[in-house]
Parts: C-alpha cells; structure tokens; sequence
C-alpha cells in the first residue's frame, strides 16, 4: 500500500503461502511489488550487494519453539550455541546487502535452560556488531496482558523463575 519494493525470505512453505494471501490483492494506489521467496537469511545470494533500504527480522528463537517439522535450515531446529553461530552469517548477510546509511532492525527474546536465563539476545546483538553495525536504538518490547498456561507456567513455579516476558528490538545502522 505504500508502493514499496519488498523481498520477504522465509524458509517454511506455510508461512510463505500465508503471505502470499495477505499480498494477493489489487488497489488502485497500491504500486509496490512483493517478492516472496522461499530461503534462509544467511544465504541472501539472490540480493545484490548495497541494495536494500531496510531489514526487518524476527528469527525464532533458536529451539524454544520448533517452527517446521525439520526443515533443512530452519534455525529452530538448533541448539542455542549453534543459534547464535548461525545468527553470525545473518549478520554478514544483512550487512552485505544493505545499502550505507540504512537500517536493520531485529526482535530477539531470550530464554532459559535448566532454570537459568539464557540471555541469547546479547549474544546475536554482539553477532551484528561484529559485522559491522553500530547499535541505533535498543527497544524492550514487553508481553502486555501475557498470561502462561500448561507447561510454563508449572514448571515456573515448581522451579522457582519467573516466565520472560519482553523482547528486544534492536535497531542497526550501517554507517
């Protein structure tokens, strides 16, 4: 609607055929152009160097929650170490194809294992850092009228921690 070019990349068919829906419609101010194509972040061949104008991400959250049923991949299918690994070509992808003086932002959340935090956030915001970005805005996003059931929330209680309930969006700058 704000006749933009947009590249959408997402590794899980389902999700990608669920976009395609929401685009799939005429408007007679509406002159952008959606792409949508089935990959992986850390491999944004496809894209030239220096031209994109923005990135938004939200990665999963290493294998917190499993977003496919093992798409080759598919970094919910990783353990946190291999996440964040992973998160590094990310980085290096979304530096490479952003044009100078643009912006990234990516939502990341934490979490725990064995009753501890696990702050992996910290970590893939070091990840882009290190690519080269410099940190624009640090955003906490917190989970408003969030209410846990099942699993999380007993298991919260029995092990004494409280249940996360923010993430963070950090926003990059290439300079």
């Amino acid at each position: 609607m704000l006749n933009r070019k947009i590249i959408g990349v997402d590794i899980n068919e389902i999700a990608l055929e669920r976009c395609r829906d929401k685009v799939d419609f005429e408007h007679e101010t509406a002159k952008g152009t959606v792409t949508i194509i089935n990959g992986n972040a850390a491999n944004l061949d496809f894209i030239k160097d220096s031209s994109i104008d923005f990135i938004c991400t939200h990665p999963p959250y290493a294998d917190i929650i499993k977003y496919s049923d093992g798409i080759k991949g598919d970094l919910s299918q990783l353990p946190v170490p291999e996440f964040i690994s992973m998160m590094e070509k990310v980085a290096n992808e979304s530096f490479r194809v952003l044009k100078k003086g643009k912006f990234c932002a990516i939502l990341m959340g934490d979490t725990r294992q064995k009753g501890h935090m696990i702050p992996m956030s910290f970590d893939v915001m070091k990840k882009f850092e290190d690519a080269g970005f410099r940190l624009k805005e640090l955003i906490i996003k917190e989970q408003h009228n969030y209410r846990a059931t099942g699993f999380w929330k007993k298991s919260s209680i029995k092990n004494n921690f409280l249940l996360i309930a923010h993430e963070y969006l950090f926003v990059f700058h290439k300079l």
